[in-house]
C-alpha cells in the first residue's frame, strides 16, 4: 500500500508512487508494464501517464498511454515500445520497483451515449494499438459491437490481437503481407459497408490523417494524438496541435486538450 506520503494532487492529476508489479517483452521492442496505485480508481479510456525514469540524469518524464484498466485490483497496464534511454531502463526495472507517477492525464475517449445496437468502429497502428484496449472492452460491456482493424509493419510486429478479440471482430493487416492483409487499415476500412455510430482511432501521423479526412465530418469520429512532451501539464506549451479553420495563433495542447480529439477539429 502506499502511504498518504507518496500521493500529492496538482489540480484533477494526482502524483503517486506506484508499485510495477509484473512486466514482460510482448514483441520486439515492445513491452507490458502492470502498475498498482490508488490512482488507477480515477483513471478512463484514452488517457496517458506520466512517469519519471529512476535516473537522474534523465531530466524528462515519459508519457506512456493507458492499454487496460483494473479498478477492482487498483492496476492498470501499460504498453510501451523502447525507443532510447528512459524507455530501456522501464524494460530493465524488477517486479516491486515503485515508480513517481503523474495522472491520470488527458481528456481520453467519449464513450457516453452509446449501448445495445450501436456499432464502434476501431483503428489502431503499431504503438497506437495499446490504448484502444479498453475502449474495446468498455464499449463492450455497454453493449457495442465492436470492430477493430489494426495495421503493423509485419507479423512480428502484430500486439493485443487477442485482448482485443475478447470484445468483437478483429482484422489484421501489414505492410508486407506476413500476416493478415496486405496493405494498410485503410485497405480494409475503405471497402467496410457498414455505418458506425462512432470511430476511434490511435496511431502513426500518417494512418490519424488518413482517418480524419476519411471522417472529417462524421459526428462521433476521434483521434488520440502522439506527441513529445516536457511539462505535461499544459504549462510550457511544447506539444501544441493547431485548429481547423482558425489563424496559426490558435491552438491546443496534447497533453492537457488532448490527447484525443474530434476528427474535423486539428489540422493533420
Amino acid at each position: 500500500m502506499v502511504s498518504d506520503s507518496c500521493k500529492k494532487r496538482f489540480g484533477k492529476i494526482m502524483m503517486e508512487d506506484m508499485e510495477l508489479i509484473a512486466q514482460e517483452e510482448i514483441a520486439p521492442r515492445i513491452f507490458s508494464m502492470v502498475l498498482k496505485g490508488e490512482m488507477v480508481e480515477q483513471m478512463l479510456p484514452g488517457q496517458f501517464l506520466h512517469i519519471r525514469v529512476p535516473d537522474d540524469s534523465k531530466l524528462l518524464r515519459r508519457p506512456i498511454s493507458i492499454s487496460e484498466i483494473d479498478p477492482d485490483s487498483q492496476t492498470c497496464r501499460l504498453i510501451y515500445r523502447v525507443e532510447g534511454g528512459g524507455t530501456a531502463i522501464f524494460s530493465q526495472l524488477p517486479v516491486g520497483r515503485f515508480l513517481s507517477v503523474m495522472g491520470p492525464q488527458g481528456n481520453g475517449f467519449d464513450l457516453k451515449g452509446l449501448g445495445q445496437g450501436a456499432r464502434a468502429l476501431i483503428i489502431g497502428g503499431g504503438i497506437g494499438v495499446p490504448p484502444l484496449v479498453q475502449v474495446a472492452k468498455q464499449l463492450h460491456e455497454q453493449g457495442v459491437e465492436v470492430h477493430s482493424v489494426l495495421g503493423f509493419a509485419n507479423k512480428e510486429a502484430v500486439i493485443l490481437e487477442e485482448e482485443l478479440k475478447q470484445y468483437g471482430q478483429v482484422t489484421i493487416t501489414t505492410d508486407d503481407g506476413s500476416y493478415g492483409t496486405k496493405g494498410y487499415v485503410s485497405t480494409i476500412v475503405d471497402q467496410m459497408d457498414q455505418e458506425f455510430d462512432a470511430i476511434y482511432s490511435c496511431g502513426a501521423p500518417g494512418m490519424l490523417k488518413y482517418v480524419n479526412t476519411k471522417f472529417h465530418d462524421h459526428p462521433r469520429a476521434y483521434i488520440s494524438m502522439e506527441s513529445r512532451m516536457a511539462c505535461g501539464m499544459g504549462a510550457c506549451y511544447a506539444c501544441v496541435v493547431h485548429l481547423e479553420n482558425e489563424s496559426q495563433a490558435a491552438n491546443k495542447r496534447v497533453c492537457e486538450d488532448g490527447p484525443v480529439f474530434e476528427t474535423g477539429t486539428i489540422v493533420m
